[in-house]
């Protein structure tokens, strides 16, 4: 599984979203820029996430992933 990969898969999915992945193989940092998931709890970002990745998880693609959720403004600020 490439990064290329995931990244094309979640923004496909989750509309109004940048996501940057780093990683390779089965591991993958996930950097998830959207107002609309930032504004949710913590748990239920993540569960927004795992919703499209767990058919990967579940046969081994995917083994970690690790998010981290920030806001377009916060994302700005960031770079």
């Amino acid at each position: 599984m490439q990064a290329l990969e995931v990244k094309r898969f979640l923004e496909g999915k989750l509309p109004d979203t940048n996501v940057e992945v780093e990683g390779e193989g089965c591991n993958f940092q996930l950097n998830v820029i959207s107002d609309e998931l930032a504004a949710l709890s913590p748990v239920k970002r993540q569960q927004q996430i795992y919703a499209h990745l767990n058919p990967w998880i579940t046969d081994g693609s995917i083994h970690a992933v690790t998010m981290k959720f920030f806001s377009r403004a916060a994302w700005a600020e960031r770079t």
